[in-house]
């Protein structure tokens, strides 16, 4: 069972001056991209990084999959 929740990426934990007090959540700012955005109708797109090739693919599941 996948337990992932993106939101829980979008907040860094900021610890309380008081170490009793409970950690409070700060917004991070993470720049949002749409995957119609991004694959314009393809199923598979190329993601060149610091000379090698990734390919971001989606699956018959809807699914991303990273494959270096």
């Amino acid at each position: 069972m996948n337990t992932h929740n993106p939101n829980d990426f979008r907040y860094r934990v900021r610890r309380s001056d008081d170490a009793s007090v409970r950690f409070d959540r700060v917004p991070l700012a993470v720049r949002t991209l749409s995957s119609n955005t991004l694959f314009q109708g393809e199923h598979e797109i190329g993601i060149e990084h610091h000379g090698a090739l990734y390919r971001l693919k989606i699956t018959r599941q809807g699914k991303l999959i990273l494959n270096k």
